[in-house]
């Protein structure tokens, strides 16, 4: 087994600065780490316990399959902030069947990013 350190998501944006600015200004990501300048510049954000390097420039949006899991305390709040800093909702909140409540948007090259809300007496809270 490979004993692995540290991981994130590495993503290609076809206009990084667009998608910088997406990421820490539309969604309030923290800023984990910045590198190098001009058209390699990154920036490594924080995802909760994950992380999101967006750095350097992709002539096609991302793979289609690819989508974000990112969970909140509340997705009530996190849907009127989001809505308010002019982010495209592509589904508002609601609870799926399987007990998580969920939103959808996408950033600037459609990757989609599902906002995650677990309530308070769903199993994932609760230790076997």
């Amino acid at each position: 087994m490979v004993h692995v350190l540290s991981s994130r998501i590495l993503l290609r944006p076809t206009d990084p600065d667009r998608s910088r600015a997406f990421y820490r200004e539309a969604l309030g990501l923290a800023i984990h780490r910045e590198f190098s300048t001009g058209p390699a510049r990154g920036t490594v954000y924080f995802l909760g316990n994950g992380l999101l390097e967006v750095s350097g420039r992709s002539e096609q949006p991302p793979a289609p399959g690819l989508q974000l899991w990112l969970q909140v305390e509340d997705s009530a709040a996190a849907h009127a902030e989001l809505a308010e800093r002019g982010v495209e909702i592509l589904r508002p909140p609601q609870q799926e069947p399987w007990g998580l409540i969920e939103m959808w948007i996408a950033d600037p090259d459609g990757v989609r990013i599902v906002v995650v809300e677990i309530p308070a007496d769903h199993p994932l809270r609760h230790r076997p």
